[in-house]
């Protein structure tokens, strides 16, 4: 089923999780493991003090890329299924930026698939971030920081 989402608007990643593996799975026990992880949006980068954050993308390209790694994550490990949702807009700090979900037979799969969704998407993603900070000053980060 594999699915990608990219919002505009705040949402609970928590409660997205529970309705898509209610969804997809239903009371099955087709899986025994779920690795999840959850990005917000911190209120620091590079030793500055940041307020909001605008991330943009292209419409498309994105979703396609997106796809294309779980695709790949699918040909390296056996997974069952996979969720990637994902902010753009205006964010502020502690808003969810992003969610992403493997579900799999045993632990080892979900936990290297979805740290692969996570580093695939962070580095190389056509999403692109400009801060606001404290002082008013507006940048666009050129780079993201490390695992």
């Amino acid at each position: 089923m594999d699915q990608v989402f990219i919002e505009s608007t705040l949402f609970n990643p928590w409660q997205r999780l529970q309705d898509y593996q209610l969804a997809r799975f239903g009371d099955s026990a087709a899986y025994g493991a779920v690795s999840s992880f959850v990005g917000t949006m911190r209120d620091f980068n590079e030793g500055d003090d940041v307020t909001e954050m605008f991330l943009e993308h292209y419409p498309g390209m994105t979703e396609n890329y997106l796809r294309n790694i779980i695709q790949q994550a699918r040909a390296r490990w056996d997974v069952i299924d996979c969720l990637i949702m994902h902010r753009v807009g205006t964010i502020t700090p502690a808003d969810t930026i992003m969610l992403t979900a493997v579900w799999s037979a045993h632990r080892r799969e979900a936990f290297e698939a979805g740290r692969y969704l996570v580093e695939e998407l962070k580095h190389h993603a056509p999403f692109w971030k400009k801060e606001t900070l404290v002082s008013g000053d507006v940048r666009w980060v050129e780079t993201n920081t490390p695992g």
